[in-house]
């Protein structure tokens, strides 16, 4: 996949020259682009802002440098241009797999009080994380790139690394342990010492059914049960 981000502050995306997303990269299964939108602009001193028409506080970013940043990043990526701000649709792991099945992006982050309404036109796609206020798109475009990226195959070690995590099937991830065995009289529960396998897979299910009933009501609505579903939570009522 090849990604282009358009920001005005390249250096923040140093986060993916390490770990997972930076081995990607050195075996070529990631390509990220970093376009300067400062590079862009036609003001000699650089200047990519201005003072919103109507009076108002802040800056807002001016369309030219944006816009032809855009075009330029469309002469080698012919993919979406993804703009993060708060009138996009919530980001969630749903949209991280329709996205990551694209063969190339564009994501456009914006700064200050925002851009000038005439660059929508040149948007495919809003993206919000939410109803909160962040200080740049940077911010909100690093997270949303790597839970893109991190599902491409090969990007990590096996296809179980992602099919099991929280949110992958809907339900919160059940809990995980490792040595040692007790830590301050807390113990690793038996079912996982056992190497009974059908076992270990059963109590995992029932600890993303009831951890996701728990923490998240709101994801639980929405889970179809299926008749193991309801066997395992039945025996789990039971005991």
């Amino acid at each position: 996949m090849k990604i282009s981000i358009l920001t005005l502050f390249p250096e923040m995306f140093t986060i993916f020259d390490h770990s997972i997303i930076g081995r990607a990269r050195q075996n070529n299964i990631v390509n990220l682009n970093l376009l300067n939108i400062r590079d862009y602009t036609l003001n000699k001193h650089r200047k990519v802002d201005d003072y919103p028409y109507g009076g108002g506080a802040g800056m807002v970013m001016a369309p030219q440098p944006i816009i032809d940043t855009i075009r330029h990043a469309k002469e080698t990526n012919s993919g979406k241009v993804i703009f993060l701000g708060p009138r996009g649709k919530t980001f969630n792991q749903e949209t991280a797999k329709k996205l990551s099945k694209e063969d190339n992006l564009i994501f456009l982050c914006g700064h200050y009080e925002g851009i000038d309404e005439r660059v929508y036109k040149h948007i495919d796609m809003e993206i919000s994380l939410g109803d909160f206020i962040l200080t740049g798109g940077e911010m909100a475009a690093i997270p949303v790139i790597d839970s893109i990226l991190r599902l491409i195959p090969g990007v990590l070690g096996k296809e179980e690394s992602f099919m099991e995590e929280s949110f992958s099937d809907g339900l919160l991830e059940y809990p995980q342990y490792t040595r040692p065995e007790a830590f301050q009289g807390d113990k690793v529960p038996d079912v996982l010492l056992s190497g009974h396998h059908e076992n270990i897979r059963k109590w995992r299910r029932l600890q993303s059914l009831e951890l996701t009933k728990e923490r998240r009501p709101d994801l639980y609505k929405n889970i179809i049960l299926t008749k193991e579903d309801v066997k395992i939570l039945k025996s789990s009522n039971k005991k």
